[in-house]
Protein backbone atom coordinates (compact mmCIF):
# COMPACT_ATOMS: atom_id res chain seq x y z
CA UNK A 1 0.00 0.00 0.00
CA UNK A 2 1.26 3.73 -0.42
CA UNK A 3 2.06 5.50 2.40
CA UNK A 4 0.37 9.18 2.11
CA UNK A 5 3.16 10.16 4.56
CA UNK A 6 6.05 9.31 2.13
CA UNK A 7 7.12 12.96 -0.04
CA UNK A 8 8.80 12.24 -3.43
CA UNK A 9 11.42 14.22 -4.79
CA UNK A 10 10.46 17.09 -7.34
CA UNK A 11 12.97 18.98 -9.14
CA UNK A 12 12.36 22.99 -9.90
CA UNK A 13 12.69 23.86 -13.06
CA UNK A 14 11.65 27.64 -13.31
CA UNK A 15 11.55 30.12 -10.81
CA UNK A 16 9.28 33.11 -11.33
CA UNK A 17 9.90 36.22 -9.36
CA UNK A 18 6.79 38.35 -8.69
CA UNK A 19 7.55 40.19 -5.84
CA UNK A 20 10.19 40.66 -2.91
CA UNK A 21 8.08 37.71 -1.00
CA UNK A 22 6.16 36.11 -3.85
CA UNK A 23 7.93 33.14 -6.28
CA UNK A 24 6.27 31.10 -8.53
CA UNK A 25 8.46 27.47 -8.24
CA UNK A 26 7.57 25.53 -11.49
CA UNK A 27 8.28 21.91 -10.51
CA UNK A 28 8.30 18.21 -11.97
CA UNK A 29 5.11 16.46 -10.98
CA UNK A 30 3.23 13.64 -13.38
CA UNK A 31 -0.57 13.17 -12.45
CA UNK A 32 -3.96 14.70 -12.30
CA UNK A 33 -3.96 18.04 -10.38
CA UNK A 34 -6.80 20.70 -10.19
CA UNK A 35 -6.97 24.05 -9.84
CA UNK A 36 -7.58 25.02 -6.03
CA UNK A 37 -5.86 21.58 -4.70
CA UNK A 38 -2.79 21.65 -2.87
CA UNK A 39 0.49 20.08 -1.91
CA UNK A 40 2.71 19.59 1.19
CA UNK A 41 5.99 21.30 0.04
CA UNK A 42 8.71 20.20 2.91
CA UNK A 43 12.31 19.93 3.23
CA UNK A 44 14.39 17.73 5.48
CA UNK A 45 14.93 19.42 9.38
CA UNK A 46 12.77 22.39 8.84
CA UNK A 47 9.29 21.18 8.13
CA UNK A 48 6.61 21.34 5.35
CA UNK A 49 3.69 23.88 4.46
CA UNK A 50 0.73 23.31 2.40
CA UNK A 51 1.00 25.31 -0.68
CA UNK A 52 -1.82 25.79 -3.19
CA UNK A 53 -1.31 24.56 -6.82
CA UNK A 54 -1.53 27.91 -8.93
CA UNK A 55 -0.78 26.25 -12.48
CA UNK A 56 -0.78 23.07 -14.11
CA UNK A 57 1.39 21.86 -16.96
CA UNK A 58 3.03 19.44 -19.16
CA UNK A 59 4.57 17.20 -16.36
CA UNK A 60 4.87 19.97 -14.22
CA UNK A 61 2.96 22.24 -11.55
CA UNK A 62 3.39 25.49 -10.36
CA UNK A 63 3.29 26.55 -6.15
CA UNK A 64 3.43 30.58 -5.66
CA UNK A 65 5.12 30.69 -2.39
CA UNK A 66 5.03 33.77 -0.29
CA UNK A 67 8.21 33.94 2.09
CA UNK A 68 6.72 34.55 5.44
CA UNK A 69 8.51 31.76 7.83
CA UNK A 70 11.35 28.91 8.62
CA UNK A 71 10.00 26.47 6.02
CA UNK A 72 9.09 29.03 3.08
CA UNK A 73 12.29 31.04 3.78
CA UNK A 74 14.59 27.91 3.34
CA UNK A 75 12.40 27.22 0.06
CA UNK A 76 14.01 30.44 -1.40
CA UNK A 77 17.22 29.39 -0.67
CA UNK A 78 16.48 26.52 -3.65
CA UNK A 79 16.53 27.13 -7.43
CA UNK A 80 16.76 25.47 -11.00
CA UNK A 81 17.96 22.18 -10.64
CA UNK A 82 17.49 21.43 -7.05
CA UNK A 83 14.61 19.45 -5.93
CA UNK A 84 12.03 19.67 -2.71
CA UNK A 85 9.89 16.78 -1.87
CA UNK A 86 6.54 16.63 -2.15
CA UNK A 87 3.44 14.92 -1.19
CA UNK A 88 -0.24 15.14 -2.98
CA UNK A 89 -2.25 16.80 -4.36
CA UNK A 90 -5.01 16.66 -1.61
CA UNK A 91 -8.46 17.93 -0.98
CA UNK A 92 -11.03 19.46 -3.79
CA UNK A 93 -10.27 21.63 -6.50
CA UNK A 94 -12.24 23.71 -8.70
CA UNK A 95 -14.15 21.45 -11.26
CA UNK A 96 -13.30 23.04 -14.66
CA UNK A 97 -16.84 20.94 -16.23
CA UNK A 98 -19.44 22.74 -13.58
CA UNK A 99 -17.95 26.41 -15.06
CA UNK A 100 -18.10 25.53 -18.60
CA UNK A 101 -20.90 27.12 -20.45
CA UNK A 102 -21.73 29.32 -17.87
CA UNK A 103 -20.98 33.44 -17.01
CA UNK A 104 -18.00 33.33 -14.64
CA UNK A 105 -16.79 36.24 -12.22
CA UNK A 106 -13.48 35.46 -10.49
CA UNK A 107 -12.87 37.43 -7.54
CA UNK A 108 -9.49 37.04 -5.98
CA UNK A 109 -7.67 38.96 -3.01
CA UNK A 110 -4.21 39.27 -3.33
CA UNK A 111 -2.71 35.95 -3.15
CA UNK A 112 -5.83 34.67 -3.21
CA UNK A 113 -5.76 34.47 -6.82
CA UNK A 114 -2.93 31.64 -7.05
CA UNK A 115 -5.74 29.08 -6.57
CA UNK A 116 -7.43 30.52 -9.23
CA UNK A 117 -5.18 31.39 -11.94
CA UNK A 118 -5.35 27.82 -13.28
CA UNK A 119 -8.95 28.40 -13.72
CA UNK A 120 -9.00 31.87 -15.21
CA UNK A 121 -5.76 30.68 -17.46
CA UNK A 122 -8.21 27.60 -18.91
CA UNK A 123 -11.05 29.77 -19.92
CA UNK A 124 -8.63 32.31 -21.16
CA UNK A 125 -7.25 30.27 -23.49
CA UNK A 126 -10.96 28.61 -24.17
CA UNK A 127 -13.03 30.87 -24.42
CA UNK A 128 -15.14 29.09 -26.76
CA UNK A 129 -15.97 26.85 -23.26
CA UNK A 130 -17.61 29.89 -21.60
CA UNK A 131 -20.51 32.05 -22.06
CA UNK A 132 -17.91 34.85 -20.64
CA UNK A 133 -15.52 35.19 -18.30
CA UNK A 134 -14.50 38.19 -15.42
CA UNK A 135 -11.95 38.52 -13.38
CA UNK A 136 -11.67 41.41 -11.13
CA UNK A 137 -8.55 41.13 -8.69
CA UNK A 138 -7.27 43.24 -5.52
CA UNK A 139 -4.26 44.03 -4.52
CA UNK A 140 -2.59 46.32 -1.72
CA UNK A 141 -0.32 48.24 -4.29
CA UNK A 142 1.33 47.76 -7.83
CA UNK A 143 4.09 45.77 -6.20
CA UNK A 144 2.40 43.60 -5.03
CA UNK A 145 0.72 42.23 -8.07
CA UNK A 146 1.20 38.74 -9.07
CA UNK A 147 1.43 37.21 -12.34
CA UNK A 148 1.93 40.22 -14.09
CA UNK A 149 2.65 38.59 -17.89
CA UNK A 150 -0.71 36.47 -17.18
CA UNK A 151 -2.35 39.79 -16.66
CA UNK A 152 -1.58 41.21 -20.43
CA UNK A 153 -2.78 37.68 -21.91
CA UNK A 154 -6.12 37.75 -19.48
CA UNK A 155 -6.70 41.70 -20.20
CA UNK A 156 -6.99 40.66 -24.61
CA UNK A 157 -9.27 37.96 -23.58
CA UNK A 158 -11.53 38.23 -20.71
CA UNK A 159 -13.17 41.17 -18.85
CA UNK A 160 -10.46 42.35 -16.03
CA UNK A 161 -10.74 44.38 -12.98
CA UNK A 162 -7.26 45.05 -11.64
CA UNK A 163 -7.29 47.43 -8.56
CA UNK A 164 -5.19 48.58 -6.03
CA UNK A 165 -5.59 49.70 -2.66
CA UNK A 166 -3.09 51.93 -2.39
CA UNK A 167 -2.10 53.86 -6.23
CA UNK A 168 1.02 56.04 -6.14
CA UNK A 169 0.40 59.14 -8.02
CA UNK A 170 -0.49 59.30 -10.97
CA UNK A 171 -2.31 56.12 -11.71
CA UNK A 172 -5.21 55.59 -13.70
CA UNK A 173 -6.06 52.64 -12.87
CA UNK A 174 -9.03 51.38 -10.71
CA UNK A 175 -8.47 51.63 -6.90
CA UNK A 176 -10.28 50.13 -4.11
CA UNK A 177 -11.45 47.18 -2.69
CA UNK A 178 -12.59 44.47 -4.97
CA UNK A 179 -16.65 44.68 -3.60
CA UNK A 180 -16.49 48.16 -5.22
CA UNK A 181 -17.08 46.84 -8.67
CA UNK A 182 -19.44 44.19 -7.90
CA UNK A 183 -22.28 45.84 -8.01
CA UNK A 184 -21.60 46.98 -12.17
CA UNK A 185 -21.15 43.72 -13.12
CA UNK A 186 -23.72 42.85 -15.96
CA UNK A 187 -25.16 39.50 -17.00
CA UNK A 188 -27.19 38.33 -20.07
CA UNK A 189 -28.59 35.54 -17.51
CA UNK A 190 -28.09 35.72 -13.70
CA UNK A 191 -29.53 32.12 -13.64
CA UNK A 192 -26.72 31.19 -15.64
CA UNK A 193 -23.74 33.51 -13.56
CA UNK A 194 -21.38 31.18 -11.55
CA UNK A 195 -18.90 33.27 -9.10
CA UNK A 196 -15.36 32.03 -7.64
CA UNK A 197 -14.17 34.20 -4.92
CA UNK A 198 -11.38 33.58 -2.41
CA UNK A 199 -8.96 36.06 -0.57
CA UNK A 200 -8.71 36.79 3.17
CA UNK A 201 -11.79 35.75 5.24
CA UNK A 202 -13.11 39.27 5.70
CA UNK A 203 -13.04 40.10 1.31
CA UNK A 204 -14.97 37.02 1.12
CA UNK A 205 -17.38 37.93 3.64
CA UNK A 206 -18.39 41.14 1.79
CA UNK A 207 -17.85 39.54 -1.53
CA UNK A 208 -20.40 36.99 -1.35
CA UNK A 209 -22.80 39.90 0.32
CA UNK A 210 -22.53 42.19 -2.36
CA UNK A 211 -23.28 39.24 -4.85
CA UNK A 212 -25.82 38.56 -2.94
CA UNK A 213 -27.26 41.98 -3.68
CA UNK A 214 -27.48 41.03 -7.26
CA UNK A 215 -29.91 38.86 -6.72
CA UNK A 216 -28.03 35.74 -7.24
CA UNK A 217 -28.35 32.53 -5.06
CA UNK A 218 -26.23 31.10 -2.85
CA UNK A 219 -25.36 28.10 -4.66
CA UNK A 220 -24.17 30.39 -7.92
CA UNK A 221 -21.10 30.80 -5.54
CA UNK A 222 -17.81 29.13 -4.46
CA UNK A 223 -15.56 29.73 -2.07
CA UNK A 224 -11.57 28.26 -0.92
CA UNK A 225 -10.96 28.50 2.78
CA UNK A 226 -7.16 27.39 1.74
CA UNK A 227 -5.42 29.35 4.50
CA UNK A 228 -6.92 26.39 6.91
CA UNK A 229 -5.12 23.19 5.25
CA UNK A 230 -2.73 21.58 6.76
CA UNK A 231 -1.51 18.17 7.37
CA UNK A 232 -3.32 16.67 4.14
CA UNK A 233 -4.43 13.39 5.31
CA UNK A 234 -7.43 14.99 8.31
CA UNK A 235 -4.96 13.55 10.91
CA UNK A 236 -4.17 16.47 12.29
CA UNK A 237 -7.37 18.29 13.36
CA UNK A 238 -5.70 21.94 12.84
CA UNK A 239 -8.07 22.29 9.97
CA UNK A 240 -10.86 21.05 11.39
CA UNK A 241 -13.88 23.84 11.52
CA UNK A 242 -17.13 22.09 13.21
CA UNK A 243 -17.23 18.41 11.74
CA UNK A 244 -15.55 19.43 8.64
CA UNK A 245 -11.65 18.89 7.98
CA UNK A 246 -10.69 21.21 5.14
CA UNK A 247 -7.64 19.46 4.03
CA UNK A 248 -10.35 16.43 2.92
CA UNK A 249 -13.68 17.99 2.48
CA UNK A 250 -12.14 21.74 1.36
CA UNK A 251 -10.34 23.76 0.46
CA UNK A 252 -13.10 24.55 -2.15
CA UNK A 253 -17.07 24.78 -1.02
CA UNK A 254 -20.42 26.02 -2.71
CA UNK A 255 -20.99 28.49 -0.33
CA UNK A 256 -24.39 26.42 0.63
CA UNK A 257 -21.90 24.62 2.71
CA UNK A 258 -18.94 27.09 3.27
CA UNK A 259 -21.17 29.26 5.17
CA UNK A 260 -21.70 27.40 7.79
CA UNK A 261 -17.75 27.04 8.46
CA UNK A 262 -17.22 28.86 11.44
CA UNK A 263 -13.33 29.93 12.36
Amino acid sequence: MKNEYIPQASKIREVIRHTDLEYTFRMTYEGDVKPGQFFEISLPKYGEAPISVSGVGAGTVDFTIRRVGKVTNEIFENYVGDSLLIRGPYGNGFDLEHFKGREIVVVAGGTGLSPVRGVVDYFARHMQECDSCTLIAGFKTLGDVLFKEDFALWKEKLQVIQTVDNAPEGYEGPVGMVTRYIPDLKFKNPENAVFICVGPPVMIKFTVQEILKLGMKEEQIWISNERKMCCGLGKCGHCRMGSTYICLDGPVFNYVEGKNLID
